[in-house]
């Protein structure tokens, strides 16, 4: 496949026109009488008209047909996509699943959309507040279909198997240790070339954005620099039998037919488009001195709520990194937090538990849950040589963390047939060190 060309920076706006027809773009206005090459103008809003021009987001783009041009919507059938959170009883122990199977392609085509598992959430779609976390499984590529989001925006985190997505914007091309954000109401398409597996983060009713730096400064994270936005691509395609379009509304499924491909957009501009962004690029800050830095300094994109500081959604990476800090137990802590945290794993090994949480699989610490290191973990930790080492080499955790109290579906708690229910071992080794008439009897200080 040609290397895709993209568009750097966060949040810019942009302007792109399709090669083949050169001054598609509208000059000095955006809904022209007529459009350069007849086409049709169509703006995306994705903020209320009246926002501050920060938070305002729109694009408009230059398409062979405008997307009202299709039959009724009609509801399919849900699969396990939900956001009913009252559907199985509440659990607040450490829940931990093996890697999701992914079906074999062999006995069941499955696409992105037949794919999609919803694992936990919160909130209300209607109101747009909340989230939802989900898992896709699929083997096979989108034909002839693509998929919207009316509720939200995805957070896509590829695990196994890379992601050809077709955008309304251009093509994204997307694999393990990259991410990408398709925002509200724009329409994609996937391919896939092996069996392939992720994790998905879906926010209501507000979008990603790059978290405050404060005392860090100026540089730092994930720079703006290093978020990709596609170029325009268009195809001009009839389809016989007519394009499925999915829309995913207040939390339910539904499909429509129209003649045309809907990746007929030759040109656009502005600053609502989606995005990806590779891991790697992550400027890592770190503890250079003694105890531990909390864990939001590995914050790349943050959700905010109406309340300063306080999250709906944080997506946050543990990536290769050195550790320094002296006197110090350096994996993470042991933990009871008001905030929910749900960790995935693409590749490798995660510090605090390098047994039983695999790749493909993950792990939700529910709020004030206690949690941390297993006792393996702690034994070794707790008597290693404090020398500068390298953690987490070829390696790359991740967390969802929000202010929301999620609920487990039915699916993630029964039907996946992947929840550990040994997991609470891990710590029940554990075994008091307490020495009551010594202070220091290792002679630390």
């Amino acid at each position: 496949m040609a290397e895709l060309k993209y568009i750097s920076g966060f949040g810019n706006e942009c302007a792109s026109e399709d090669p083949r027809c050169p001054g598609s773009l509208p000059e000095g206005q955006n809904n022209p009488q007529v459009c350069p090459y007849n086409l049709y103008a169509e703006q995306l809003s994705g903020s209320a008209f009246t926002c501050p021009r920060s938070t305002n987001k729109r694009s408009w783009l230059y398409r062979i047909l405008p997307s009202a041009s299709h039959k009724p919507f009609e509801s399919i059938d849900q699969g396990h996509v939900t956001h009913n959170w009252d559907e199985i009883d509440p659990d607040p122990n450490q829940l931990r699943w093996i890697p999701f199977e992914i079906p074999k392609a062999s006995q069941k085509k499955v696409d992105f959309v037949s794919g999609l598992h919803t694992l936990c959430g919160a909130g209300d779609i209607r109101s747009n507040n909340g989230l939802a976390v989900h898992i896709f499984l699929c083997n096979s590529s989108m034909e002839n279909k693509c998929f919207y989001n009316s509720d939200g925006d995805f957070l896509i985190v590829p695990q196994k198997g890379k992601l050809l997505i077709y955008t309304e914007f251009g093509k994204i091309y997307v694999q393990p240790n990259e991410i990408c954000v398709i925002q509200r109401g724009m329409r994609f398409s996937v391919d896939v070339f092996e069996e392939t597996r992720g994790y998905i983060l879906e926010i209501y009713g507000v979008h990603f954005e790059l978290p405050d730096l404060g005392p860090i400064g100026a540089n730092g994270l994930a720079n703006p620099r290093d978020f990709l936005i596609p170029v325009a691509w268009y195809e001009d395609r009839q389809v016989s039998g007519g394009y499925t379009v999915i829309n995913k509304y207040q939390g339910k499924l539904f499909a429509a037919k129209q003649a045309i491909s809907p990746f007929n957009v030759v040109a656009w501009h502005g600053n609502y488009t989606p995005y990806k962004y590779n891991l790697e690029n992550f400027m890592v800050i770190n503890s250079v001195a003694f105890d531990h830095a909390d864990p939001s300094i590995f914050t790349v994109l943050t959700a905010k709520s109406l309340r300063p500081g306080v999250a709906i959604a944080d997506f946050v990476i543990f990536p290769p990194r050195w550790g320094v800090a002296d006197k110090t137990f350096r994996p993470p802590y042991y933990h009871r937090n008001c905030m929910s945290e749900f960790m995935g794993l693409i590749r490798g090994y995660y510090e605090a538990k390098q047994g039983g949480f695999l790749p493909g699989g993950g792990s939700l610490h529910s709020a004030m849950t206690p949690h941390g290191p297993d006792a393996d973990c702690f034994e070794k930790a707790s008597t290693a040589k404090l020398a500068p080492e390298r953690i987490a080499d070829s390696t790359m955790a991740f967390m969802f963390e929000s202010s929301l109290s999620l609920a487990v579906t039915k699916w993630g708690l029964k039907t996946s047939c992947c929840l550990d229910e040994n997991y609470y071992k891990c710590w029940d080794t554990l075994k008091s060190h307490f020495t009551p008439n010594s202070r220091n009897p290792a002679g630390h200080n």
